[in-house]
């Protein structure tokens, strides 16, 4: 049977400082939460509608499809709302393809990120401590499962870029044709901001400015979402 003192650690785990307090997060769905299961990221709780899971039974909590909803941040609630503990980050490996977020703040943009460095085998996603957090409901919805196969790392953007010697390209509008570039296997691809791009200190720190080309007649679209740019980004270091 639910109990208040569950509502009340759950709806809590919508605001960041309690996800940091508790050290869970919540993934809801059935595919999502069994992606979660399969992976070495730790149980807590499992509520669900109906017995379809494989997990232990004394984490799991049956409940109704009403008690769901007093759970859930969905309109909409589907069938299971799990809770797991926020793993700790391994260490980056700086012999591969990084991709490094400068301050991008909306949970969809960093959802499809880290789905599509799963999609192209970024195993390291390093992000700004003002990021947003990827333990956020919205970004773990948009994650797809994807969280549970890419290491984020949230450190001085600054400072990490400072001290590796891997090539750094950053993402701007006046950056070299990257259709035109040779690029390397390993490296660090910066993105920045959605509405001020790779701020100036980090600017500093950039080794190659990199760019994609608007081929439209009249040019006349400002910039690229930059879970998109990343996208294409991604596409051609891979190619």
């Amino acid at each position: 049977m639910l109990t208040k003192s569950q509502i009340k650690l759950i709806t809590s785990l919508g605001q960041k400082k309690f996800r940091i307090q508790h050290q869970l997060f919540i993934v809801e769905g059935v595919k999502g939460i069994k992606e979660f299961l399969n992976s070495s990221i730790e149980l807590h709780t499992l509520f669900t509608t109906e017995t379809i899971f494989e997990a232990p039974t004394q984490q799991t909590v049956l409940v109704t499809d009403a008690e769901l909803k007093k759970l859930s941040a969905l309109k909409t609630p589907n069938t299971a709302l799990a809770v797991f503990k926020i793993p700790k980050p391994n260490p980056v490996n700086e012999n591969a393809l990084i991709v490094a977020l400068d301050d991008v703040r909306d949970p969809g943009n960093l959802g499809t990120i880290i789905r599509l460095c799963d999609w192209f085998g970024v195993k390291d996603l390093v992000c700004s401590t003002t990021t947003v957090d990827c333990f956020n409901t919205k970004v773990v919805q948009a994650t797809m499962g994807s969280l549970t196969r890419v290491n984020v790392s949230y450190l001085d953007l600054e400072t990490f870029l400072a001290n590796s010697k891997m090539p750094k390209f950053g993402t701007f509008m006046d950056g070299k044709n990257v259709y035109e570039m040779e690029l390397p296997r390993q490296g660090i691809i910066v993105m920045g901001n959605e509405a001020n791009g790779i701020s100036k200190a980090i600017e500093q720190l950039i080794d190659q400015k990199i760019s994609i080309p608007r081929f439209g007649n009249l040019q006349a679209t400002e910039s690229l979402n930059v879970a998109t740019a990343t996208s294409i980004f991604l596409s051609e270091f891979k190619r």
